[in-house]
């Protein structure tokens, strides 16, 4: 009995293979919000986050989530925080180009369509660059190509990305009633379940421009 409990709690079992990974997951968007905290640094958490868990998903689960996160973290520091204070300056500029077209109406208010339509080429720029930010060593120009590259490479894929991307924060913020276990699940594991959602799709489309890995899923980048 004691060896048949043993071999079912053991990391080689699939039980114990499920449990590294949700302590993955966990671990990891406990990370991620610590380090959103400063605002500044959310860039390159987004990079660290997707590093973490493309590591899991490529190994067999079993990283220290703390020292990859921290690993992701560094590498992707200074890019990280370039791309997402651009993206932050377009949306405040969007935002407000937006209210003061709202306030000048007539023929301004068709100038939102073409805000509309910046604002979700930004999104999706944000929403992949970071995970390719995370998989490639390359500079920011080459970094944005890759991006826009990969997301209109497998519109389904896009489509797919950006629902899970924004559908659960507007259901969030839609049902204020049940805001504090919403908070509860972003807090715990739901942007690193966004992130899993997004990374389990992108790498079909990175890995043949991945270098092999180890079962520890190291050498993620080229």
């Amino acid at each position: 009995m004691s060896n048949l409990l043993g071999g079912f709690l053991s990391n080689d079992s699939t039980f114990g293979r499920i449990m590294a990974r949700i302590w993955v997951i966990v671990a990891a968007n406990i990370m991620f919000v610590l380090c959103t905290v400063p605002v500044v640094t959310a860039g390159p958490a987004f990079a660290a986050l997707h590093y973490t868990i493309m590591k899991m998903l490529r190994g067999d689960g079993d990283i220290n989530p703390f020292t990859t996160f921290w690993e992701g973290l560094k590498s992707n520091f200074k890019q990280g925080i370039i791309t997402w204070l651009v993206l932050l300056a377009l949306a405040v500029l969007i935002r407000l180009e937006w209210f003061w077209c709202g306030q000048f109406g007539g023929v301004f208010e068709w100038f939102r369509i073409g805000l509309g339509a910046v604002a979700l080429c930004a999104l999706i720029a944000g929403l992949y660059m970071f995970p390719t930010m995370a998989a490639f060593q390359a500079g920011l120009k080459g970094l944005l190509k890759d991006s826009i590259f990969f997301a209109f490479r497998k519109p389904f894929y896009l489509i797919v990305i950006l629902f899970f991307s924004i559908f659960p924060m507007l259901l969030t913020f839609m049902d204020i009633q049940m805001l504090p276990l919403y908070a509860f699940i972003w807090v715990t594991c739901g942007f690193s379940l966004v992130c899993l959602v997004t990374d389990i799709l992108l790498l079909r489309e990175y890995e043949p421009y991945l270098p092999k890995v180890d079962e520890f899923g190291c050498f993620i980048k080229e």
